[in-house]
């Protein structure tokens, strides 16, 4: 497991940014890995609104010390302050990635995209009980509400990575490709996926890019 406990470039969990928010965490009631790992989910899942119009082509911006200093953020940034929150209280952690259909909510973007394909969905893997189970805090609870489907919930025994149905039955989500387990975020994979799947995203100065 010391790989996935590793302060790395991107999961940068020594940091004082990642400190200072794990410091700021509710664990009085905790009394045991699992119960911190739900606790840092709900703080991530919640404590950063879902803003998936603006990604940087930087590398430095996908350090979790420097998205964890924002208000907003998009799955791959919320997966990587959640992996490095798991990593500073000594839970370890790895990332996943997958493609993913969204069937709410993506007329814009479709537009932008030229694809109802969102590449690279980012989410983390926790390792709790003798067991790796996956967490997705990507959408807040605010954003659920207003797409009329349940927010995602996490006890630290079960995975829980999509919403497959909105409340009034209508497919929400599904999972195309799985690109697999990693202990650190594949910025060149990530950024060569994107380039095979919105190729026309990168014919000038990418400005905004939606995952």
């Amino acid at each position: 497991m010391e790989r996935y406990l590793k302060n790395t470039y991107f999961i940068d969990h020594e940091s004082h940014a990642i400190r200072a928010f794990v410091a700021n965490v509710d664990f009085s009631a905790a009394r045991t890995a699992t119960e911190k790992a739900v606790r840092l989910y709900y703080a991530v899942r919640d404590g950063f609104r879902y803003n998936p119009h603006n990604i940087s082509m930087q590398p430095e911006d996908f350090r979790a010390s420097v998205q964890v200093q924002r208000s907003e953020g998009h799955c791959i940034d919320k997966a990587t302050i959640l992996a490095a929150a798991a990593r500073a209280v000594g839970i370890p952690s790895r990332l996943g990635f997958a493609n993913v259909t969204n069937h709410i909510g993506t007329e814009k973007l479709e537009k932008i995209l030229g694809t109802n394909i969102l590449v690279f969905h980012g989410f983390t893997e926790l390792y709790l009980e003798g067991q790796w189970v996956k967490a997705t805090p990507a959408f807040n609870a605010a954003l659920c509400e207003k797409l009329n489907v349940e927010p995602l919930e996490f006890n630290g025994r079960e995975d829980s990575i999509f919403q497959q149905f909105s409340r009034n039955g209508n497919r929400f989500m599904e999972y195309l490709h799985d690109y697999g387990s990693f202990d650190d975020l594949p910025f060149e994979q990530m950024i060569g996926e994107w380039k095979k799947h919105y190729p026309k995203l990168f014919t000038d100065e990418i400005k905004q890019l939606i995952v």
